[in-house]
């Protein structure tokens, strides 16, 4: 019964299947992708026909999800000119090929995605979102129902459904595109002893991480293959529990640095696919 989470396969199929048959994903385990399933690689539909077949799979919605949707049914006819320069050629080509019933249908699930998911284990609560959180939205939201965070008291009295309800409330943009101001401060909703809940997300390739924080070095590179790998930021004041998890492993970037990730949270096992020449 573990829980898995990975994002940002972005057309990649054959990746993410390789790296979900080193999970042998079961009926009895959970799977949340976070998004961006399409745009850039290869077989966009493909990702998402995998992901959808998969048992208890919970996707959330990413940026290029939404950038797809404001394409097809928005107002702005601009928006179909910045679907194509975040690489949505890929993904439409796919979707002209298909049967209007299933290319119908596709859209409609995916405009019902949610936006983020608390997931429990043994240990504590992780808030999974595509790009970050508002955090200090969120401990406002938090301190207003009672859940003070200061002083390095963290969230750890926050249950669930008042985790979910943050999230809630949380803006739309912010869950789909933040990237500074998350990922360069701590979330404070750690407590000094290392409790309360972590966030975890993608839609930052870790490779990148260096433009919004102070990662030290290469840390977003693995250092035998010279990938991208799932990075843990923060610890410094949490007795060395990170806040804050990018799982992004810079798929998007093709067969340099990409590779597929996987995380499992109940034991932070990493499991990973690369990108291959091609692909």
């Amino acid at each position: 019964m573990a829980i898995y989470v990975t994002s940002d396969a972005h057309g990649h199929v054959r990746a993410l299947d390789e790296a979900l048959s080193k999970i042998s994903l079961t009926s009895d385990d959970t799977l949340y992708v976070l998004g961006d399933m399409i745009d850039r690689g290869p077989d966009p539909v493909g990702v998402i026909k995998l992901v959808r077949s998969l048992p208890n799979a919970h996707v959330l919605k990413g940026n290029h999800e939404q950038i797809m949707l404001d394409a097809i049914i928005g107002q702005d006819p601009l928006d179909a000119e910045t679907w194509d320069i975040n690489g949505g050629w890929t993904t439409r080509e796919q979707l002209n090929d298909m049967e209007f019933e299933a290319y119908e249908e596709l859209v409609r699930w995916m405009a019902t995605l949610p936006l983020y998911a608390v997931a429990e284990t043994d240990e504590r609560s992780y808030l999974l979102v595509h790009a970050g959180i508002q955090t200090e939205a969120a401990r406002a939201f938090l301190l207003e129902h009672g859940v003070d965070c200061a002083d390095g008291a963290g969230a750890v009295d926050a249950d669930r459904e008042l985790l979910q309800q943050m999230l809630a409330v949380q803006s739309s943009d912010d869950l789909l595109w933040i990237r500074h101001g998350y990922w360069d401060a701590s979330t404070g909703l750690l407590s000094a002893e290392g409790n309360g809940p972590v966030v975890v997300s993608g839609h930052t390739p870790t490779v990148s991480l260096g433009r919004y924080c102070e990662v030290g070095g290469l840390a977003g590179l693995d250092e035998e293959s010279g990938r991208g790998r799932i990075v843990r930021l923060g610890g410094e004041d949490t007795a060395g529990v990170p806040d804050r998890i990018d799982i992004d492993c810079a798929a998007a970037t093709g067969s340099e640095f990409g590779r597929v990730g996987i995380l499992r949270l109940d034991d932070g096992a990493e499991f990973y696919a690369n990108i291959r020449p091609g692909e």
